[in-house]
C-alpha cells in the first residue's frame, strides 16, 4: 500500500503535538530518580518511554502496514526486508536538555521507504514549533512554508553540530574541524537536539549542520525537512545514505562542497562509525 503522504503528514503532526503536550506537562515535576543510564552519557527517562508508546500506538493506527525503528524499544525494530515502509521515531530528542531543564527538546517522527525518508515531523516542544514535510509537497513551520538560507560562503554561515559524547577516538580530527569552522564562519552552535538542528537548517536559522555517530531516529525526519526546503543532505565525504550510516552533513546546498572540503581535509576517509 502506498500512503497519501500529504494528509498523513498532517495526522502525524497532530500526533507529535499530543506527545509533546505530555512531555511539556512532565517538565515541572520531573522525577530525577527515574533516570536510567543506557550507556556512557546516554540517558533515558519514563518520559521518553511513555511518549514513544503514545507515538507507536497512534502511528500503527494511521498506517498499520509500516514497520518501526524506535529509540526506546517500545516495539521491535523491523528489518527493512520485511516491509517497504518504516516509521523512525525519537520520542524525545534532547533528553539531556530535558532532564537538566534546558529549553531545546523535540519529538521526531519520519516515515521511510527503504532508507529514504518520505515524510518528516519535528515538534520542538519549548517553542511550540511544529516542522512538517512530505516528499514532493514542501516543508512548513506551523503551516507556513519554509526555505533554507541563501548564504553562499561558509564565512557567512551559522553552523550547528553535536559534540561526541561517548566515542572519542577521533576527537583530534573533530576538534580540528571545529577550529577551522570557528575561524571561517559566523559561529558554531551545539543545541543538543539533532532533530531541531536539522529543522533549523530547513527554515534558514542555521545554514548547515554536521555530526557523526548519530542515529537514524535522530536525523531521519530532519533530513526530509531540509531536502523539502531546498537544501542538500549527504554523508560527510560522499553522497551516500545519511540516515543509517551514522554521519550526516546538511546544508542550504550553496555551501555543501565548501563544508565537505573541510571535512575531507581533517577526517580519515577509511573511518567507519
Amino acid at each position: 500500500m502506498t500512503p497519501d503522504l500529504l494528509p498523513l503528514s498532517h495526522a502525524v503532526a497532530d500526533l507529535c503535538r499530543q506527545a509533546g503536550a505530555f512531555i511539556r506537562q512532565q517538565v515541572s515535576g520531573f522525577d530525577q530518580s527515574k533516570i536510567v543510564t543506557k550507556g556512557l552519557h546516554d540517558l533515558v527517562s519514563y518520559v521518553d518511554k511513555e511518549s514513544e508508546k503514545m507515538l507507536v500506538d497512534g502511528l500503527q493506527k494511521l498506517f498499520p502496514e509500516a514497520g518501526f525503528v524506535t529509540e526506546e524499544g517500545t516495539v521491535a525494530n523491523t528489518d527493512p526486508s520485511q516491509t517497504e515502509y518504516r516509521w523512525i521515531i525519537d520520542p524525545l530528542d534532547g533528553t539531556t536538555n530535558f532532564i537538566h531543564g534546558l529549553p531545546c527538546f523535540a519529538v521526531s517522527v519520519a516515515l521511510a521507504r527503504g532508507n529514504e525518508p518520505v515524510l518528516g515531523v519535528v515538534y520542538e516542544i519549548s517553542r511550540d514549533e511544529c516542522f512538517r514535510g512530505a516528499q514532493g509537497h514542501g516543508a512548513f513551520l506551523n503551516e507556513q512554508p519554509i526555505r533554507v538560507s541563501a548564504a553562499t560562503s561558509t564565512e557567512d554561515t551559522l553552523i550547528a553540530t553535536g559534540l561526541p559524547f561517548y566515542k572519542f577516538d577521533h576527537m583530534d580530527a573533530y576538534l580540528a574541524i571545529l577550529a577551522e569552522y570557528a575561524q571561517h564562519s559566523r559561529g558554531i552552535r551545539r543545541w543538543g537536539s539533532a532533530a531541531t538542528d536539522l529543522a533549523y537548517v530547513a527554515c534558514g536559522r542555521f545554514d548547515s549542520y554536521f555530526e557523526f555517530n548519530i542515529n537514524a531516529y535522530d536525523v531521519a525526519a530532519g533530513i526530509l525537512l531540509v531536502r523539502e526546503a531546498g537544501g542538500r543532505v549527504t554523508q560527510w565525504l560522499a553522497d551516500g545514505d545519511p540516515v543509517f550510516n551514522r554521519e550526516t552533513l546538511a546544508t542550504n546546498g550553496h555551501v555543501h562542497e565548501q563544508m565537505q572540503a573541510v571535512l575531507k581535509r581533517h577526517w580519515k576517509a577509511e573511518y567507519k562509525s
